[in-house]
Formats: C-alpha cells, structure tokens, sequence
C-alpha cells in the first residue's frame, strides 16, 4: 500500500470514529458496522457494502457528513465509492479499523475473519493459489424439513412476489427485507417457503444460527422455561439467532405474556440487524387480541400474501409431483383434478396422493374415468373454493338488507340473529375456520355461540323446507364472489 493509501486510510478510520461519537450505538452499528475500508486510489475512496439496499441509505443519510469530516481531516475532497459485495465478511470492531486501513496483510500471515456468523480464514500466498478449501456441508437442520426448498416450489402469479422476497432474504438476510411477513390460506406454502429460507441461508452460510419453530411451539418453550425457571436459556436461544423463523403467529392471539416475550426478543433482533420472517393465516391487521405495539412490528417491514393457485400453476405443481413420482397419469386427468380441486396446494397433493393409492392397491392404471370416480367426493366438496369470512359476511348482510357491523353486533333481536345464525353456519360448511376463529370473527364470541347457531340451523332446516333452497342460493353467491376475486 502506497503512502497515500496510507494516508487516506487513516483519515477514513478517523472520520468513522467521529461518526460513532456523534451517533448512537444502534444507529451506528446498523449502518457502519458492516461497511469496510477497501482501498485509495487518486482522489477516491473504495468501501465495501453487503447490499444495494445498504448503499443507497447510506448515501442518502450519511454520504453528506462523511465526504465533510474527510474534506476537514484530509485537506483534499475525497469521491467515496461504493462496492457491493453479498455475503462477505463484514469489517471488523471499530478498534480494528485502523489496522485493516493502515496495514497491508504479508504473505505469511493469516487471518481470520467472521461476518454475521460466517467464518473464513486466508493463508499464505500458495494457499490462495491452491484456492479455498471446500466448505464441508453442514448436517441436516434439526427443525427443518430438507424437502422445503426453492427448487421444489413451483412459482406462478399467485406467489411470484412472495416467493422472489423470500429468495432475496436468503440471499442477503438482515438488509433489506426485515422483518418479513408471509400470509395466506391453509395449504397455500407459507411453511414451505419460511422452511425454503431457513434452508438456503443454513447450508450456504457457514456458522449462521438459524432458529425455525412453530408460535404454538414458542409459547409451550416459554411456558416451559418460566416453569423449570430457565428463562435465561430460552431467551439466550432466540435473542441471539442470526436468522429466526416463527410460524403461524395467528397463534398468539389472546397470549399476553408470550406476546411480551416476543415483542423483546423482536427488538432485540431487530436493533441487532437480524432477519425474522413470519407466517400467518390472515394480514396482521386482522389479528384479534394481539398487542397493538406487536402488531405494528410485524406491520413495519415487507408484508406479502400468498393467493390461491391459478389453473395454469395447479397444473404445474401437479406435473412436477408426478413426474418426480414417475408416474404415468394421462393430461385429462390431470387437467381434470386442476378444473375441480382449486382451493390450494395440500389438496391437490391429497388428491394425487389418493389417485396414487387406488392404483397401487388395486394395480389399475390412472384414467379420466377412475379419477372422477375416486374423487368424485373431492370435486363435490363445499369447501373448494376460496371462501373469506369477510365475503360469506357480507353477501349474507347484504341478502338480509343488514350492514357487516350489525351482523357482528351484539344484537340479539330475530332481525339480526337469524341472519348471523346463518352466516356462522355457512362459514363452518364451506371454510376450514375452527368454531373458537368463527366465533372471533363473529364480534369476539364463544366457540359454544357458533355451535349452537349451526345446532338451530340444522334443527330449522328440518322442519323448514323453504330454508336450504336460500342456504343453496347463499352459499352459490359466495362461490361465484370468491371465484372472481
């Protein structure tokens, strides 16, 4: 390194020591601490950033105040450049940057370096030239299934922009996209794609703690530590994780403490430049009992929803299966399970799995007409449509002439009860919702107020034959709603 470089590089570590007087240590840490002195050439400064994302708000905050504090220490304006390198080593602690812009590392020394988790170490000279040793794959993830990969998730217009998110947390996790939140139906591949990261990131990233769990898994661990007072422990596992993963936080409704402990530990993560991702079975926005103060967390980063599969990635997710599977099912059958199962992906998978099995146990081979026959339950199902709470609400407000506030109101007059009655009912029929989720929805009642509304339903409908007629008519309307949507 020349004189000058020299130079440069010290001026360059003094103006990053005065920025880390002026800021505060989060702030600092954020957007500094994963910056590196490269070299000088002329009047121009090189630094290494980890991502796109990372250079443009560095530039936009702080390009400013640093080209001054150079202009001020060195006497000479210096040009500062920015070079992203992606999944490189971070710089050092601010007490080692002097050293790493100042001295040029000798060919028989070695170092080692750790970035985010990740650790290399450079030899002499000739162990360049021989390149790297290979890295020794890591053992299987004891959370995660192998299986859940981004090679084996089929992309299509329903999933394109959540699927190319999750790819880039994976490719750089901790910048740009944090948290995350993926939400969606039953059987849509939110796991699949929160497993798809947690995968990608723990076997091409060398000593990165990836943490997945289930929420229902996090608050029995809680409840667990609190109990064998271990508290230090659990929080010692997930406030220190490089990457957490935490599935179906819809689970969390109406769980105060586990609420709190998780808020902490987002903060802790978050202040420390950790990516969290998150799936849920609806927008956070439409979480019921969830602190306000959590809820606006998982609002603050990239919130994106998974919608039911088009015919056109139906069928691509069903060809994939089955040529993986080395099957020989004919194109009308095939296209005839996309026309009639259109819900999401796990039933797709159980009607090729039941397709799978007549054959294998009766040793027939899969044609249109066996597939209609043995599926002939599947296609008729009321529940293969892509029916919200929300549309069966509304179109059975709008039928009785009432508004949506009414029908959840606490109202127990004939006018109003009759019509919720029903729309309980429907939503249990034609939706996966569990009695406590329709209650919820229903103005925050008890799963045993959504029973017996379906008890009086049925009971009506037996003695009133003008009732299934409008329940037909209801429940075709929110099909034909759902559908274009």
């Amino acid at each position: 390194m020349s004189n000058t470089e020299s130079g440069y590089g010290i001026f360059w570590t003094e103006a990053m020591n005065q920025l880390e007087d002026e800021l505060s240590e989060q702030e600092f840490a954020m957007w500094f601490n994963r910056m590196e002195y490269v070299r000088t050439d002329d009047s121009r400064i090189v630094v290494a950033v980890p991502s796109s994302f990372y250079r443009d708000q560095v530039k936009q905050r702080y390009l400013p105040s640093i080209e001054q504090k150079l202009y001020e220490l060195s006497g000479t304006k210096l040009a500062i450049e920015f070079e992203v390198r992606k999944n490189e080593a971070p710089p050092q602690p601010a007490s080692d940057r002097t050293r790493s812009a100042t001295v040029e590392p000798t060919a028989a020394s070695a170092t080692s370096t750790i970035s985010g988790g990740r650790s290399s170490t450079r030899g002499s000279a000739g162990d360049d030239a021989d390149g790297p040793a290979p890295r020794k794959p890591r053992r299987a993830h004891e959370n995660l299934n192998r299986d859940y990969t981004f090679e084996s998730f089929v992309i299509g217009q329903n999933n394109s922009f959540a699927a190319n998110a999750a790819m880039a947390i994976s490719k750089n996790p901790g910048t740009a996209y944090n948290p995350c939140l993926v939400y969606g139906g039953v059987g849509l591949g939110k796991t699949h794609l929160l497993q798809a990261i947690g995968n990608t990131v723990y076997n091409e990233m060398d000593n990165v703690k990836v943490v997945y769990v289930t929420a229902e898994s996090f608050t029995n661990e809680f409840i667990m530590a609190i109990r064998e007072k271990k508290t230090h422990q659990f929080k010692a596992k997930y406030r220190y994780a490089d990457v957490l993963l935490i599935d179906d936080i819809h689970f969390l409704q109406k769980k105060s403490e586990t609420q709190e402990e998780l808020f902490h530990t987002f903060n802790a993560l978050y202040d420390a430049n950790k990516q969290m991702v998150f799936t849920c079975d609806r927008p956070v926005s439409e979480l019921r009992d969830l602190a306000d103060r959590l809820r606006s967390r998982f609002e603050r980063g990239l919130n994106v929803d998974l919608q039911p599969p088009s015919y056109e990635t139906r069928y691509a997710i069903l060809k994939k299966k089955i040529d993986a599977a080395g099957l020989a099912i004919p194109e009308e059958a095939v296209s005839l399970v996309c026309n009639n199962v259109t819900t999401n992906v796990r039933d797709l998978e159980a009607a090729l799995t039941k397709l799978v099995a007549y054959a294998e146990l009766v040793n027939k081979e899969i044609t249109v007409e066996i597939t209609r026959q043995q599926l002939k339950d599947v296609f008729a199902s009321p529940k293969q449509t892509n029916v919200t709470i929300d549309t069966i609400q509304r179109t059975v407000a709008d039928y009785f002439n009432l508004s949506n506030q009414e029908l959840k109101s606490k109202k127990r007059t004939r006018v109003v009860a009759f019509p919720r009655q029903l729309a309980m009912y429907i939503t249990r029929e034609v939706t996966e919702y569990s009695t406590t989720e329709i209650g919820l929805e229903f103005g925050g009642r008890d799963h045993t107020t959504v029973m017996h509304a379906c008890q009086r339903i049925d009971a009506r409908m037996r003695t009133d034959p003008t009732l299934e007629p409008t329940l037909q008519y209801l429940i075709r309307t929110i099909k034909d709603q759902s559908a274009q949507r």
